[in-house]
């Protein structure tokens, strides 16, 4: 039975007669969802997530703890373990980077999105520790390792076919230690991990927020590199820096880094990116190559300037210039990105 005919019948189940089923969107991992359309002209979004690969309890503790608090989440009407079935409310076909890219109404400004998801995670960071900290795992050093072995396993090891050499994978080792060791200086708070343009929907007054299953507790400039330094669109560094700024005044007067500096938040900010875009590259070149999504290739070459942008900038890294130069002219030299790989952000980074 295909998985369009069990997500019918299980709605008729519920008592759902008369609606159609159309694909809604699909995501990085195994889960689609499907909007349901019923005769009244209400809506609905059915999450499959394949049991084996997905399994609904941490989709689901999560977003009871991310209402209790306030955040603009799905609402929860029905669920089948058994066949990994969700019915939720639909918060709309529009995130944000559709908005960013076409806007259609005068509230579709960058200024009032990202103020609006800046907002947001302050309520998730603040609120976070009492409702839903204690139900999650840490963003532990292995996992901060494991992701970044993705760059290696992935992209330079697979992707691009780059054979490096021991001094080399040494200084990469080395590099992913000090990314971890500034990750696990800050301040630990509840963290997204997907806190991007494509995860939060256009609502009113507050973003939606979807993918939040992957949730853990981490450093707290991490979904914040994930909103202002997306793999999936770029903007000017000073219009990052006024953000920036923006989230620091929320923060300091919701009691969050009031004893840490504007220099050692910038600092984190600007590792923890290096941190998130060795992962998302690795994770770009997997989807590619185990799981056949190619679209995915075209967001390498903006990932990656973010990245050797922050190395770039940074005086305690220059030591890895020559090896990411090396790296570069591999990824220019393949078709995939050869005729993308420009300065995407124009400008030096935090």
């Amino acid at each position: 039975m295909s998985r369009h005919t069990a997500i019918s019948e299980w709605l008729g189940s519920l008592g759902y007669v008369h609606f159609t089923l159309a694909p809604a969107s699909a995501d990085a991992s195994f889960r689609s969802y499907w909007r349901v359309t019923c005769a009244d002209g209400s809506t609905y979004i059915v999450m499959d997530a394949p049991p084996q690969q997905e399994p609904l309890t941490p989709f689901l503790m999560i977003a009871r703890a991310l209402w209790q608090m306030g955040l603009h989440v799905p609402q929860i009407f029905a669920e089948d373990h058994q066949l990994g079935f969700l019915l939720l409310s639909d918060l709309g076909s529009r995130h944000y980077l559709s908005a960013l890219v076409q806007p259609q109404t005068p509230d579709e400004t960058p200024e009032q999105l990202y103020g609006a998801a800046i907002t947001a995670l302050i309520t998730l960071q603040q609120r976070g520790r009492e409702v839903v900290e204690p139900l999650l795992p840490p963003y532990s050093a292995a996992l901060l390792a494991r992701e970044m072995a993705l760059f290696s396993d992935w992209f330079i090891a697979q992707q691009l076919q780059l054979t490096l050499t021991v001094a080399e994978h040494e200084l990469l080792a080395t590099l992913y230690q000090q990314l971890i060791d500034s990750a696990l200086a800050q301040p630990q708070v509840v963290v997204h991990r997907d806190y991007h343009s494509r995860n939060l929907m256009v609502t009113s007054p507050n973003p939606g927020v979807i993918d939040f299953q992957d949730a853990v507790v981490g450093p707290v400039t991490y979904d914040l590199v994930s909103l202002l330094r997306d793999c999936y669109i770029s903007w000017p560094l000073s219009q990052q820096q006024r953000w920036i700024t923006d989230y620091l005044t929320q923060a300091r007067a919701a009691g969050l880094l009031l004893e840490v500096s504007d220099h050692t938040f910038f600092q984190w900010f600007s590792r923890m990116g290096m941190q998130r875009h060795l992962k998302a590259i690795g994770i770009f070149s997997r989807l590619n190559i185990r799981d056949k999504k190619p679209g995915y290739l075209n967001d390498i070459p903006r990932t990656f300037n973010y990245l050797t942008s922050a190395l770039s900038a940074d005086p305690a890294f220059s030591c890895y210039t020559p090896l990411f130069a090396r790296i570069a002219e591999a990824i220019s030299r393949q078709p995939p990105f050869s005729h993308l790989m420009t300065d995407v952000n124009g400008e030096a980074s935090l």
